[in-house]
């Protein structure tokens, strides 16, 4: 995993989110609220999926007749078709401070989870929600940062939650009927030269893959916790990391950079016998 190719010519202020789907990848560009969809192995430009003019933190396919996404944006969860936008829920709506929403996914129930947090990331004013498949909004967790994945095991029962502020990967006990989580279990707690961990995933084997925010690299751990390789990324932010045709994807930002290198917000590709299941898909829902 050290034959490093930018996919693309583009440059992302911040990309996130990557999700492998249908022989695709997708990917968010999030301040600017893009989504975005393209062949890594393929010269053909990204193609410029969804602009919502708001944050978009994450997305996830959605099994719902004519709505095509599930997306945590603004303040909120919304499905997304031809026509626009229906929110779900808008639980970050405040007067007393300005929140968005952050990284999300779904698990094998069909359940999306997405993180928010706080514009200036203030601590514990984040939350994690869970949005069932009949479309209600829950909040799970409150007290966190930044909240940063989540990722699900491979089985569904568990499920690892980061806070980059904090540097700590929590792995929390999942009922797999209801959703409602159990025991939660501290996994990784990374030093700030380290860099912090951002998006996450869980391959076949059940390891987990960590991007490293400022710390320029991805990081592989075991079950138990354990790190099982590091590897360098050529630009200090990757954000999030996917599998898909025999390759890893790591995505990148040029935020906050003062002097960004010429792959600083570049999707970047290598390939690998790693593999991993593509994303999952948001349940089936009553129409409005």
């Amino acid at each position: 995993m050290t034959e490093w190719q930018a996919c693309s010519p583009a440059r992302y202020h911040l990309g996130e989110g990557a999700r492998w789907h249908e022989g695709r990848l997708v990917h968010v560009d999030l301040l600017r609220g893009d989504l975005h969809r393209s062949d890594p192995r393929s010269d053909r430009p990204p193609d410029h999926v969804l602009a919502l003019g708001v944050p978009l933190g994450a997305v996830a396919p959605a099994a719902v007749p004519g709505v095509d996404w599930i997306v945590a944006a603004g303040d909120g969860i919304a499905l997304v078709g031809a026509a626009g936008p229906r929110w779900l829920a808008r639980p970050e709506y405040r007067t007393d401070r300005s929140m968005r929403m952050n990284d999300g996914v779904c698990d094998s129930a069909g359940r999306f989870w997405a993180g928010s947090m706080e514009l200036r990331a203030s601590d514990g004013a984040g939350s994690l929600y869970r949005v069932d498949p009949d479309g209600s909004v829950k909040r799970v967790l409150d007290g966190l940062t930044v909240p940063n994945g989540p990722a699900f095991g491979v089985d569904g029962t568990y499920m690892y939650l980061a806070d980059s502020a904090h540097g700590t990967i929590t792995r929390y006990a999942v009922d797999v009927v209801t959703g409602r989580l159990a025991r939660a279990d501290p996994f990784a707690e990374l030093a700030a030269h380290e860099g912090r961990p951002d998006g996450m995933a869980v391959d076949d084997d059940g390891n987990l893959w960590v991007a490293l925010w400022g710390g320029g690299r991805i990081r592989c751990y075991s079950p138990d916790g354990s790190v099982i390789r590091d590897v360098p990324v050529p630009t200090p932010q990757p954000s999030s990391v996917a599998f898909g045709d025999g390759l890893v994807i790591v995505t990148t930002a040029r935020h906050r950079l003062s002097h960004p290198d010429g792959l600083a917000g570049a999707v970047l590709v290598a390939p690998t016998t790693v593999t991993a299941p593509p994303a999952l898909a948001f349940g089936r829902i009553p129409r409005a």
